[in-house]
């Protein structure tokens, strides 16, 4: 082929779709032993940090519609981790916040971003510039069209 440009070896989204895999794949085993998924573990990632968010508030956190998010914490709350109520100001509103179980297994968590970190990263400088870069090429993108 003579447009390297098309190859797909030379896509960066290809290579952030591999890495993604990656990364859910080693996720896999650490949150099993908590018995949650990777999405059920960042909306309790939100709420561990927020203690209690509108299903609204927790789909702008996650970048995620209610249709994705409602049954996943439908599945947090059968679980017994999360409760759910309708705000008494607004009945069209709901909030959810974390049981006394879902409370216990943030400590259960605290070993997982290390796990992650250690397969990712050489250490806390890495971490940092990693970091900065990802967030820096996400702002570009929400201020920035692409066009042909």
């Amino acid at each position: 082929m003579s447009e390297p440009e098309l190859l797909l070896s030379n896509q960066l989204c290809f290579l952030v779709h591999r890495l993604d895999r990656e990364i859910a794949a080693r996720y896999r085993p650490l949150l099993s032993s908590l018995g949650l998924t990777y999405p059920q573990y960042l909306a309790m990632l939100a709420l561990w940090e927020r203690g209690e968010l509108t299903i609204g508030e927790l789909c702008a956190l996650l970048y995620l519609d209610t249709g994705t998010v409602s049954p996943l914490v439908k599945r947090l709350e059968s679980s017994g981790l999360v409760e759910r109520r309708r705000r008494p100001d607004d009945e069209r509103s709901v909030v959810v916040k974390l049981t006394g179980n879902g409370a216990e297994l943030r400590e259960k968590a605290l070993g997982v971003p290390g796990a992650m970190a250690s397969c990712l990263l050489s250490g806390p400088e890495e971490y940092g510039s990693l970091r900065a870069t990802l967030t820096g090429l996400l702002e570009r993108l929400a201020s920035s069209a692409c066009s042909l």
